[in-house]
């Protein structure tokens, strides 16, 4: 695989490529709070008052009141009965299942779940399942399999990042032995859909008795380290069980502090997501208009498979050609051609939408762009 070229990210939405100023479609920080003052401000504060590392786990001298109040927050604006932080997003599945080893008969997982749950469900020491991508029926079939008295838990991402689209967790659980607990990787999802931001869950209507999410604070909160909402029994049996959240060192303290003021900062300010969801819809009604072809899904990703190299190619020149970075993704499990995965965000401006989408629609239509 080819090192991707390096990239400056500037003015919240535009990067420096190769010595070039392009608007920015890439990347998962939704809300630009990666950038924002006030998160910049409190990471400086946190060093000035906090240091820069605890330099040990948590469960020996590492822990800090900014952690405890920060699940505090957590639990409280995603409505959980406890939340733990752990050091990354990629890890909260590994701690979740590390801790979950031998409750369960069997696991299913989506056929493409996100690598980390993959990695995750070998520490439930049980017999793995896949089934169809966001198939219920496939899903009920391999339940089926599993026998009467099977204790089953469902591995899967609440939004799929290259495609936008949701899980069914609603049908899941109808489907499912009331005993099934679903693993929710809401990495995506989590501050993006629902109409609180609380993510799938909450997009899907479904409580969260049985459900155990986790979620990335580098995304939507534009932060970093990962974050697991889920009931106090289970938060107890993680760090008593976990090895990677009893021997790992948490995420600096500078940057929980900034992860405070991001969320708090997304809590005050409605319009945040209203502004996503507006951008979103603004390019996708156009491309849709336009005959352009892309996953249908909720989130603000818009997926483009190029039918073949030479497509890819005359896409990717003219988008560097109106100033917009090109993210031609090859991502291991990627089609042959790769694809285009643009992130709309809810700090582009109209012109920027209104380029991407003339861009897209001009090499890729089938019919005018309704301007």
């Amino acid at each position: 695989m080819t090192e991707p070229a390096p990239l400056q990210q500037v003015e919240r939405t535009y990067v420096v490529f190769r010595g070039r100023k392009l608007s920015y479609f890439s990347g998962c920080d939704y809300f630009r709070l990666a950038s924002h003052p006030a998160v910049l401000q409190a990471v400086k504060d946190g060093v000035s008052k906090y240091g820069l590392n605890v330099a040990a786990s948590r469960l020996t001298t590492g822990n800090h009141e900014l952690y405890r109040r920060l699940e505090r927050k957590l639990a409280a604006f995603f409505h959980a009965e406890a939340a733990l932080l752990v050091s990354t997003g990629y890890v909260t599945n590994l701690a979740v299942c590390q801790a979950l080893a031998g409750q369960f008969t069997h696991a299913l997982i989506d056929e493409k779940a996100h690598i980390c749950l993959q990695d995750a469900a070998q520490f439930l020491g049980c017999p793995v399942l896949r089934f169809h991508h966001r198939d219920v029926a496939d899903a009920l079939r391999q339940a089926k399999h599993c026998g009467k008295r099977a204790r089953i838990i469902l591995l899967t991402d609440g939004m799929y990042s290259g495609q936008g689209v949701a899980s069914p967790l609603a049908e899941y659980l109808r489907i499912l032995p009331k005993s099934a607990v679903l693993l929710v990787d809401d990495a995506h999802g989590a501050g993006v859909l629902g109409r609180l931001g609380q993510g799938t869950p909450e997009f899907a209507g479904v409580q969260r008795q049985r459900i155990i999410q986790t979620l990335t604070l580098s995304k939507a909160f534009g932060v970093y380290g990962g974050a697991i909402l889920c009931s106090r029994m289970i938060r107890g049996e993680i760090m008593a069980r976990s090895r990677v959240f009893v021997g790992s060192t948490p995420l600096p303290l500078p940057l929980a502090n900034a992860a405070l003021t991001a969320l708090g900062l997304y809590a005050r300010q409605s319009d945040l997501h209203k502004r996503l969801d507006q951008n979103a819809a603004r390019v996708k009604s156009a491309l849709r208009a336009a005959g352009v072809v892309f996953p249908e899904g909720p989130g603000p990703i818009i997926q483009i498979l190029p039918p073949e190299k030479k497509t890819a190619g005359r896409l990717r020149r003219a988008l560097l050609a109106a100033r917009i970075y090109p993210p031609l993704i090859h991502y291991p499990g990627s089609p042959p051609n790769g694809s285009f995965r643009f992130m709309i965000s809810s700090e582009h401006t109209r012109q920027q939408l209104d380029a991407l989408t003339e861009v897209l629609v001009r090499v890729l239509g089938i019919t005018a762009s309704p301007r």
